[in-house]
């Protein structure tokens, strides 16, 4: 569906008299949300809606919201603001599509831009502040950042300047499988990246199953699952000062570290006799949906799956996650043990298009500790870094693990790769080719270097 056009820029022709009234009733009706400037106290809200008032004076308007994140996920996130918006009589219109990434610039371009996108990837808003659209945040907005570590602040900022406050934070490195059937099968959890080669050489040698299976289908977006992989290993074969020059540019694809890494997946999610279980050859991992790839391990097809905290929301309802359930997940282990404990981690940020009094009091309640948990609190699957959410309301062990590691100290922790780099080359050129590597077969040196070609001079 297309957003809903704003009323902004649109006049009528009334004469003097009642252009004072006009003025007047709406200053009477406004609110001193801290997003507009000076506006008269809002009337009271009251009962359960009394937290809000900080947002009210805005009933009856209507904010849109576009992202990449699609039902169930969804579900829970317009969950999440169904309080405020109930109580501070502001409509927030969500769409979420597959196509996120490459229709939001779109959009942008052709003047139809949605009041908010939720952008995943650092790079993208790069180019969406580049375009001279992106509103720069409220005060509010800015002072909720005091909740997240500094280095949150920096993705969300471009040159220097603040302009998407981070929302979530996910742990990618995971692996799901099925407790109950390791058991079954006296399989144990690998510590290591050696034991975890080993296993998958031994479920493979079973005959019953495949170790792995894989999906990295996302409409537009397709090909983003595999970068996940290359990061993984990259991150977990170096550490992080190689992974920070590779962002740069200044190590390149076709660096040897990089291609080397490259190899170290192909041997890992390329290897017939180890995918794609109960779906395919290694071909059909470019044809399956990252949703639908974790679905044979629930019937015994496949063993493992490589995918980040929010993969949750995928598995059926009524799947019993847990360290003894049907499903459950452990850290990816590092390549190589001399880097400790690496954590490769994503984010979402809200960037606004208009600077409407509306917008802004979403813009600050979606940046702030309260809606941070509200959001924890309506589903399982989702994390945040704000240090004001309390990490009890945690109920899920996935969640647990995913905030205890993304808050370890000791852990090597950097923001997904491909979010970082440049979107024409991150959310672009890299996606292709890596699409072309699994459903072509394309050889190494050709996608490292057709990546490299994308990189802006």
């Amino acid at each position: 569906m297309t957003p809903i056009p704003t009323a902004t820029g649109r006049h009528r022709r009334l004469s003097a008299a009642w252009a004072v009234l006009a003025l007047a009733l709406t200053a009477a009706c406004s609110n001193s949300s801290g997003s507009s400037g000076a506006q008269a106290e809002a009337s009271p809200l009251t009962g359960d809606c009394a937290k809000y008032q900080a947002y009210a004076g805005h009933a009856g308007t209507k904010v849109t919201m576009y992202a990449s994140i699609l039902s169930p996920e969804s579900d829970s996130l317009e969950k999440s603001w169904a309080e405020f918006s109930s109580c501070t009589g502001i409509k927030i219109t969500y769409e979420g599509s597959n196509d996120f990434e490459s229709q939001l610039p779109v959009r942008v371009a052709g003047g139809n831009a949605p009041d908010f996108a939720i952008i995943p990837q650092p790079g993208l808003l790069a180019q969406m502040v580049k375009s001279g659209k992106v509103v720069k945040p409220p005060a509010q907005t800015v002072a909720n950042q005091d909740k997240w570590s500094p280095v949150w602040k920096t993705y969300g900022s471009v040159n220097g300047t603040f302009y998407a406050a981070p929302m979530s934070a996910n742990m990618k490195s995971l692996v799901w499988y099925s407790p109950k059937a390791f058991k079954q099968a006296g399989y144990q959890v690998p510590k290591t990246w050696a034991e975890m080669m080993a296993l998958s050489d031994r479920i493979a040698a079973s005959g019953t199953t495949r170790p792995w299976c894989g999906g990295i289908g996302s409409g537009t977006a397709t090909g983003w699952p595999a970068t996940d992989w290359l990061e993984e290993v990259v991150l977990g074969s170096y550490g992080g000062e190689v992974y920070d020059q590779w962002v740069s540019h200044k190590v390149k694809f076709s660096d040897e570290k990089i291609t080397t890494a490259m190899g170290t997946v192909a041997g890992w999610m390329q290897n017939p006799a180890w995918v794609n279980g109960g779906i395919g050859d290694v071909k059909s991992i470019a044809t399956t949906t990252f949703q639908d790839a974790g679905a044979p391990i629930l019937t015994g097809k496949c063993a493992m799956l490589q995918q980040a905290s929010f993969y949750r929301a995928q598995w059926p309802k009524g799947t019993s996650i847990a360290p003894d359930g049907d499903i459950f997940a452990f850290h990816l282990p590092a390549v190589s043990p001399t880097v400790s404990s690496p954590v490769v981690g994503g984010g979402e940020f809200l960037a606004a298009f208009a600077g409407r009094p509306e917008v802004q009091a979403v813009q600050n309640y979606l940046s702030s500790s309260d809606w941070a948990s509200s959001r924890v609190k309506v589903s399982s699957g989702w994390v945040s870094a704000n240090q004001g959410v309390d990490k009890s309301l945690y109920t899920d062990p996935i969640d647990r693990i995913s905030a205890d590691a993304l808050t370890d100290p000791a852990a090597t922790f950097r923001f997904d790769a491909s979010d970082l780099m440049p979107a024409a080359v991150g959310a672009g050129a890299e996606w292709k080719a890596f699409t072309a590597w699994f459903a072509e077969g394309q050889a190494i040196p050709k996608v490292a270097a057709d990546i490299d070609a994308a990189w802006p001079q």
